[in-house]
């Protein structure tokens, strides 16, 4: 008896509505913190936003990161700080993409993108370095490499942006944009449910408590 019912659903399957997508033409709907490809960051003015603290790496689980800072040159400095990221490489062999390293930024440099179809023909290829981590210094979107499949929009809010509502869960910060302007993008809006919009000054409502969000204990 077991046999029929199992040829009874596949009979049955032949007239249902098909879900195959015809990938790699078309593509499922990505999840909003999908955690993708890494990028490094510019700021607005195109100053490059690592300072090559070497936090990323530290904290890196999978030991897939390496840094070496450098001393900014004083008549063409590099970032803003007194050192810039002189060498970056993520070795994609080893990465889990746990996001730790986005988290550990102090300056909000490494993001990732919801791009993970990319693939390598050798051991060298899974290396990224710096040149091909860094965003456009013009236009400030991600470089794409030949054995990457980019679409549109897969560069846009990069895992980062969670970190534009409450950090570590105090109130006050409730509905503040705290994400620094980024070339390309601008400053990005706080997540789904808070209580402004980017470019909003509702957080020195939520500062001093008159904001709703304060009022109820927050909405992140």
């Amino acid at each position: 008896m077991g046999y029929f019912r199992g040829f009874a659903v596949t009979f049955r399957k032949l007239f249902e509505k098909r879900v195959t997508t015809s990938y790699p033409r078309e593509k499922r709907a990505k999840p909003d913190r999908l955690h993708g490809r890494h990028v490094l960051n510019r700021y607005e003015d195109g100053m490059e936003k690592c300072i090559g603290c070497e936090l990323c790496a530290g904290v890196c689980p999978a030991n897939c990161i390496y840094v070496r800072g450098a001393d900014n040159p004083e008549d063409a400095p590099v970032s803003p700080g007194e050192r810039y990221g002189f060498v970056y490489e993520i070795n994609y062999l080893r990465c889990i993409h746990c996001d730790l390293c986005v988290e550990a930024c102090p300056t909000e440099a490494i993001t990732e993108t919801k791009l993970f179809e990319f693939s390598f023909t050798n051991r060298a290829d899974a290396i990224y370095t710096k040149a091909e981590l860094l965003v456009d210094a013009e236009t400030g979107r991600p470089r794409q490499l030949p054995w990457e499949d980019w679409r549109e929009g897969e560069d846009e809010m990069t895992s980062a942006w969670m970190r534009a509502t409450s950090p570590s869960g105090d109130v006050t910060y409730s509905g503040r944009v705290a994400w620094s302007g980024e070339l390309g993008y601008g400053i990005r809006a706080p997540e789904v449910g808070q209580s402004a919009d980017a470019g909003d000054d509702a957080g020195d409502d939520a500062a001093d408590g008159s904001g709703d969000d304060a009022a109820d204990g927050g909405s992140a």
